[in-house]
Protein backbone atom coordinates (compact mmCIF):
# COMPACT_ATOMS: atom_id res chain seq x y z
CA UNK A 1 0.00 0.00 0.00
CA UNK A 2 3.16 2.68 0.80
CA UNK A 3 5.75 2.90 -0.38
CA UNK A 4 7.96 1.95 2.76
CA UNK A 5 11.75 2.24 2.96
CA UNK A 6 13.44 0.71 5.86
CA UNK A 7 17.47 0.49 6.35
CA UNK A 8 18.68 -1.25 9.49
CA UNK A 9 22.25 -1.14 11.00
CA UNK A 10 24.11 -1.75 13.80
CA UNK A 11 25.57 1.44 16.10
CA UNK A 12 27.68 -0.35 19.05
CA UNK A 13 25.34 -2.03 21.36
CA UNK A 14 22.46 -0.71 19.60
CA UNK A 15 20.51 -1.95 16.59
CA UNK A 16 19.24 1.06 14.68
CA UNK A 17 16.38 1.13 12.11
CA UNK A 18 15.73 4.34 10.02
CA UNK A 19 11.90 3.99 8.20
CA UNK A 20 9.98 6.30 5.90
CA UNK A 21 6.77 6.14 3.48
CA UNK A 22 4.47 5.31 5.84
CA UNK A 23 3.65 7.99 8.35
CA UNK A 24 3.42 12.18 7.31
CA UNK A 25 3.72 11.31 3.20
CA UNK A 26 2.63 15.07 2.23
CA UNK A 27 5.85 16.38 4.96
CA UNK A 28 8.91 17.38 2.71
CA UNK A 29 10.40 14.35 4.58
CA UNK A 30 9.28 12.05 7.61
CA UNK A 31 11.46 10.03 9.11
CA UNK A 32 11.06 7.08 12.13
CA UNK A 33 14.05 5.65 14.02
CA UNK A 34 13.72 2.75 16.49
CA UNK A 35 16.96 2.23 18.58
CA UNK A 36 16.13 -0.70 20.40
CA UNK A 37 13.10 0.62 21.91
CA UNK A 38 13.49 4.36 21.66
CA UNK A 39 11.36 5.68 18.86
CA UNK A 40 11.29 9.04 17.66
CA UNK A 41 9.31 10.90 14.52
CA UNK A 42 11.29 13.28 12.50
CA UNK A 43 9.60 15.69 9.73
CA UNK A 44 11.44 18.38 7.73
CA UNK A 45 8.83 20.99 5.65
CA UNK A 46 10.96 23.27 3.15
CA UNK A 47 9.60 26.40 1.60
CA UNK A 48 10.24 25.89 -1.92
CA UNK A 49 9.56 29.53 -2.55
CA UNK A 50 11.20 32.13 -0.74
CA UNK A 51 8.21 34.37 -1.14
CA UNK A 52 10.44 37.41 0.87
CA UNK A 53 14.11 38.97 0.93
CA UNK A 54 16.19 37.71 3.98
CA UNK A 55 19.28 38.50 5.41
CA UNK A 56 19.40 35.42 7.56
CA UNK A 57 18.39 31.52 7.28
CA UNK A 58 15.35 30.61 8.99
CA UNK A 59 15.84 27.56 10.54
CA UNK A 60 13.07 25.89 12.91
CA UNK A 61 14.06 22.55 15.52
CA UNK A 62 11.59 22.12 18.04
CA UNK A 63 12.15 18.70 19.80
CA UNK A 64 9.44 17.32 22.32
CA UNK A 65 8.95 14.49 24.38
CA UNK A 66 5.33 12.76 24.83
CA UNK A 67 4.31 11.31 28.31
CA UNK A 68 2.63 8.79 26.31
CA UNK A 69 6.12 7.68 25.01
CA UNK A 70 6.84 6.20 28.68
CA UNK A 71 3.31 4.59 28.74
CA UNK A 72 1.55 7.70 30.99
CA UNK A 73 -0.86 10.23 30.22
CA UNK A 74 -1.88 13.90 31.83
CA UNK A 75 -3.86 13.71 34.55
CA UNK A 76 -4.36 15.15 38.15
CA UNK A 77 -5.05 19.26 38.26
CA UNK A 78 -2.56 19.23 34.17
CA UNK A 79 -4.26 17.24 32.01
CA UNK A 80 -2.30 18.76 29.07
CA UNK A 81 1.48 18.61 27.76
CA UNK A 82 3.02 21.57 29.33
CA UNK A 83 5.53 24.21 27.55
CA UNK A 84 9.00 22.34 26.68
CA UNK A 85 10.94 21.47 29.52
CA UNK A 86 14.77 22.74 29.74
CA UNK A 87 15.97 19.47 28.82
CA UNK A 88 13.98 19.48 25.35
CA UNK A 89 15.34 22.97 24.30
CA UNK A 90 18.76 22.10 25.44
CA UNK A 91 17.92 18.89 22.99
CA UNK A 92 16.85 21.09 20.35
CA UNK A 93 19.98 23.45 20.05
CA UNK A 94 22.32 20.09 20.21
CA UNK A 95 20.50 19.38 16.91
CA UNK A 96 20.65 22.32 15.59
CA UNK A 97 24.32 23.09 15.80
CA UNK A 98 25.88 20.84 13.51
CA UNK A 99 23.10 21.10 10.69
CA UNK A 100 22.85 24.28 10.34
CA UNK A 101 26.21 25.07 8.93
CA UNK A 102 25.74 21.86 6.60
CA UNK A 103 22.79 24.43 4.59
CA UNK A 104 24.70 26.42 1.67
CA UNK A 105 25.33 29.96 2.34
CA UNK A 106 23.35 32.22 0.56
CA UNK A 107 20.04 28.96 1.41
CA UNK A 108 17.47 31.61 2.84
CA UNK A 109 13.96 29.38 2.27
CA UNK A 110 12.34 28.78 5.78
CA UNK A 111 13.18 25.15 6.82
CA UNK A 112 11.40 23.11 10.04
CA UNK A 113 12.33 20.15 11.57
CA UNK A 114 10.38 18.70 14.28
CA UNK A 115 11.34 15.61 16.22
CA UNK A 116 8.84 13.50 18.54
CA UNK A 117 9.68 11.03 21.20
CA UNK A 118 6.56 8.31 20.10
CA UNK A 119 8.23 5.56 22.54
CA UNK A 120 10.74 5.43 24.79
CA UNK A 121 13.14 2.87 26.39
CA UNK A 122 14.49 4.10 29.62
CA UNK A 123 17.78 3.14 29.12
CA UNK A 124 18.54 4.45 25.39
CA UNK A 125 18.77 8.38 25.53
CA UNK A 126 17.24 10.27 22.88
CA UNK A 127 19.55 12.20 21.84
CA UNK A 128 21.64 10.24 19.57
CA UNK A 129 18.26 8.67 17.89
CA UNK A 130 16.96 12.04 17.30
CA UNK A 131 20.22 13.59 15.86
CA UNK A 132 20.42 10.58 13.33
CA UNK A 133 16.62 10.89 12.51
CA UNK A 134 17.08 14.67 11.70
CA UNK A 135 19.99 13.81 9.41
CA UNK A 136 18.32 11.34 7.60
CA UNK A 137 15.35 12.98 7.23
CA UNK A 138 17.24 16.01 5.72
CA UNK A 139 19.41 14.00 3.65
CA UNK A 140 16.13 12.06 1.75
CA UNK A 141 14.40 15.70 1.50
CA UNK A 142 15.70 17.06 -1.67
CA UNK A 143 16.88 20.19 0.20
CA UNK A 144 20.48 21.46 -0.18
CA UNK A 145 22.12 19.94 2.33
CA UNK A 146 25.46 18.81 2.10
CA UNK A 147 25.36 15.80 4.72
CA UNK A 148 24.51 13.25 5.96
CA UNK A 149 25.49 14.18 9.71
CA UNK A 150 26.59 11.08 11.81
CA UNK A 151 26.20 11.69 15.67
CA UNK A 152 27.55 9.22 18.82
CA UNK A 153 27.58 9.65 22.38
CA UNK A 154 30.75 8.39 24.05
CA UNK A 155 31.54 7.17 27.74
CA UNK A 156 34.45 5.99 29.09
CA UNK A 157 34.90 3.61 31.95
CA UNK A 158 37.68 1.79 33.81
CA UNK A 159 39.80 3.43 30.64
CA UNK A 160 37.96 2.28 28.25
CA UNK A 161 35.51 4.51 25.85
CA UNK A 162 31.93 3.29 25.95
CA UNK A 163 29.89 4.30 21.56
CA UNK A 164 26.67 5.16 23.39
CA UNK A 165 26.62 4.02 27.03
CA UNK A 166 23.28 3.02 28.36
CA UNK A 167 21.67 5.37 31.29
CA UNK A 168 23.32 2.64 33.75
CA UNK A 169 26.61 2.38 31.99
CA UNK A 170 26.24 5.81 32.13
CA UNK A 171 26.09 6.19 36.18
CA UNK A 172 29.63 4.85 36.07
CA UNK A 173 31.21 6.69 33.29
CA UNK A 174 33.45 9.48 34.37
CA UNK A 175 32.88 11.17 30.71
CA UNK A 176 29.52 12.13 28.99
CA UNK A 177 30.49 13.23 25.41
CA UNK A 178 28.51 14.13 22.20
CA UNK A 179 29.66 14.14 19.21
CA UNK A 180 28.73 15.41 15.74
CA UNK A 181 29.93 15.73 12.33
CA UNK A 182 29.94 14.74 8.61
CA UNK A 183 32.27 11.80 7.33
CA UNK A 184 35.18 14.60 7.16
CA UNK A 185 34.87 16.84 10.25
CA UNK A 186 33.74 17.53 13.84
CA UNK A 187 30.75 20.02 13.73
CA UNK A 188 29.83 19.63 17.39
CA UNK A 189 31.48 19.04 20.52
CA UNK A 190 29.52 18.88 24.32
CA UNK A 191 30.64 17.00 27.03
CA UNK A 192 30.62 16.89 30.86
CA UNK A 193 33.77 15.06 32.37
CA UNK A 194 35.66 14.07 35.68
CA UNK A 195 38.32 16.21 35.64
CA UNK A 196 39.89 13.71 32.36
CA UNK A 197 42.88 14.58 30.75
CA UNK A 198 43.30 16.45 27.29
CA UNK A 199 44.57 13.56 25.89
CA UNK A 200 41.58 11.23 27.40
CA UNK A 201 38.81 14.26 25.76
CA UNK A 202 40.84 14.34 22.01
CA UNK A 203 40.77 10.71 21.89
CA UNK A 204 36.94 10.75 23.09
CA UNK A 205 36.13 13.17 20.40
CA UNK A 206 38.05 11.11 17.25
CA UNK A 207 36.51 7.66 18.51
CA UNK A 208 32.88 9.33 18.30
CA UNK A 209 33.46 10.81 15.19
CA UNK A 210 35.00 7.24 13.70
CA UNK A 211 32.31 5.23 14.86
CA UNK A 212 29.64 7.87 13.78
CA UNK A 213 30.51 6.85 10.29
CA UNK A 214 28.96 3.82 10.39
CA UNK A 215 25.75 5.67 10.72
CA UNK A 216 26.76 8.29 7.68
CA UNK A 217 27.12 5.36 5.52
CA UNK A 218 23.95 4.10 6.82
CA UNK A 219 22.04 7.29 6.07
CA UNK A 220 23.41 7.36 2.64
CA UNK A 221 22.51 4.14 1.53
CA UNK A 222 18.92 4.99 2.50
CA UNK A 223 18.68 8.43 1.11
CA UNK A 224 20.07 6.87 -1.96
CA UNK A 225 17.04 4.23 -1.89
CA UNK A 226 14.86 6.93 -1.31
CA UNK A 227 15.75 8.85 -4.33
CA UNK A 228 13.92 12.50 -3.82
CA UNK A 229 14.32 15.17 -6.53
CA UNK A 230 16.94 17.71 -5.39
CA UNK A 231 15.52 21.15 -5.13
CA UNK A 232 16.22 23.28 -7.94
CA UNK A 233 17.72 26.12 -6.19
CA UNK A 234 21.22 27.74 -7.31
CA UNK A 235 23.01 29.89 -4.68
CA UNK A 236 23.07 33.23 -5.35
CA UNK A 237 26.29 34.67 -7.17
CA UNK A 238 28.10 37.39 -5.15
CA UNK A 239 28.45 40.86 -6.37
CA UNK A 240 32.07 40.93 -6.35
CA UNK A 241 31.88 44.38 -8.10
CA UNK A 242 29.75 45.38 -4.89
CA UNK A 243 32.38 44.25 -2.85
CA UNK A 244 35.39 45.83 -4.11
CA UNK A 245 33.06 49.53 -3.81
CA UNK A 246 32.45 49.04 0.22
CA UNK A 247 36.04 47.47 0.47
CA UNK A 248 37.63 50.98 -1.56
CA UNK A 249 34.97 53.19 0.04
CA UNK A 250 35.52 51.87 4.48
CA UNK A 251 38.50 49.36 4.29
CA UNK A 252 41.30 51.54 6.06
CA UNK A 253 39.29 53.19 8.62
CA UNK A 254 37.30 49.80 9.38
CA UNK A 255 41.09 48.02 9.93
CA UNK A 256 41.31 51.17 12.27
CA UNK A 257 38.39 50.94 13.82
CA UNK A 258 39.31 46.78 14.82
CA UNK A 259 42.68 48.20 16.41
CA UNK A 260 40.87 50.10 18.99
CA UNK A 261 40.52 48.74 22.71
CA UNK A 262 37.67 50.50 23.72
CA UNK A 263 34.63 48.89 22.78
CA UNK A 264 32.02 51.83 22.49
CA UNK A 265 34.37 53.93 20.43
CA UNK A 266 35.35 50.73 18.15
CA UNK A 267 31.63 50.56 17.76
CA UNK A 268 31.34 54.23 16.91
CA UNK A 269 34.15 53.76 14.63
CA UNK A 270 32.32 50.68 12.94
CA UNK A 271 29.30 52.94 12.71
CA UNK A 272 31.14 55.43 10.55
CA UNK A 273 32.50 53.01 8.51
CA UNK A 274 29.11 51.79 7.51
CA UNK A 275 28.08 55.24 7.15
CA UNK A 276 30.77 56.12 4.32
CA UNK A 277 30.33 53.04 2.59
CA UNK A 278 26.29 53.91 2.30
CA UNK A 279 27.15 57.18 1.26
CA UNK A 280 29.56 56.26 -1.52
CA UNK A 281 27.87 53.95 -2.94
CA UNK A 282 23.83 55.01 -2.31
CA UNK A 283 24.08 58.59 -1.99
CA UNK A 284 21.14 60.23 -0.14
CA UNK A 285 17.67 60.23 -1.86
CA UNK A 286 19.46 57.33 -4.45
CA UNK A 287 16.28 55.30 -5.84
CA UNK A 288 15.55 51.10 -5.61
CA UNK A 289 16.46 50.16 -8.90
CA UNK A 290 18.64 47.44 -10.68
CA UNK A 291 21.80 49.56 -11.14
CA UNK A 292 21.52 51.08 -7.17
CA UNK A 293 22.72 48.40 -4.87
CA UNK A 294 19.83 47.81 -1.90
CA UNK A 295 21.03 48.59 1.72
CA UNK A 296 20.70 45.01 2.91
CA UNK A 297 23.51 44.44 -0.04
CA UNK A 298 25.64 46.51 1.06
CA UNK A 299 25.34 46.17 4.60
CA UNK A 300 26.18 42.43 3.69
CA UNK A 301 29.27 43.42 1.76
CA UNK A 302 30.45 45.21 4.64
CA UNK A 303 30.11 42.18 6.90
CA UNK A 304 31.97 40.00 4.82
CA UNK A 305 34.39 42.68 4.55
CA UNK A 306 34.18 43.29 8.51
CA UNK A 307 35.15 38.78 8.76
CA UNK A 308 37.87 39.28 5.93
CA UNK A 309 39.66 41.98 8.26
CA UNK A 310 39.31 39.86 11.35
CA UNK A 311 39.98 36.69 9.85
CA UNK A 312 43.58 37.97 8.39
CA UNK A 313 44.32 39.47 11.96
CA UNK A 314 43.94 36.18 13.66
CA UNK A 315 45.68 34.08 11.13
CA UNK A 316 48.45 36.41 11.05
CA UNK A 317 49.38 36.06 14.69
CA UNK A 318 48.45 39.86 15.69
CA UNK A 319 47.09 40.72 19.20
CA UNK A 320 43.23 40.45 19.48
CA UNK A 321 41.48 43.59 19.95
CA UNK A 322 41.72 44.60 23.15
CA UNK A 323 45.63 44.39 22.93
CA UNK A 324 45.71 40.51 24.23
CA UNK A 325 47.76 37.83 22.95
CA UNK A 326 46.48 34.33 21.74
CA UNK A 327 47.62 33.06 25.58
CA UNK A 328 46.49 35.34 27.76
CA UNK A 329 43.28 35.13 29.23
CA UNK A 330 40.96 38.36 29.92
CA UNK A 331 41.20 39.58 33.63
CA UNK A 332 38.55 38.60 35.59
CA UNK A 333 37.52 40.68 38.92
CA UNK A 334 35.19 38.55 41.66
CA UNK A 335 33.46 40.46 44.78
CA UNK A 336 31.19 38.97 47.14
CA UNK A 337 28.78 40.20 49.08
CA UNK A 338 27.96 42.62 47.15
CA UNK A 339 24.11 41.98 47.94
CA UNK A 340 22.90 41.53 51.55
CA UNK A 341 20.17 39.09 51.22
CA UNK A 342 21.30 36.85 47.77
Amino acid sequence: MFDVVTTTFQYGDNTVEIETGEIARQATAAVKVDMDGTVVFVTVVGQKDNGEERDFFPLTVNYQEKVYSAGRIPGSFFKREGRPSESETLVARLIDRPIRPLFPAGFQNEVQVIITVMSLNPEVGTDIPSMLGTSAALAASGLPFNGPMGAAQVGYIDGEYILNPSKTQLEASSLDLMVAGTENAVLMVESEAKELPEDVMLGAVAFGHEQSLVAIEAIKEFAAEVDATPWDWTAPEKDTSLEAKVAEACETALTEAFQTADKMERYAKVDLALQAAMDAIRPEGSEDDDATPSKAAIKDAFKNLEKKIVRSRIIAGEPRIDGRDSTTVRPIDIRLGVLPRT
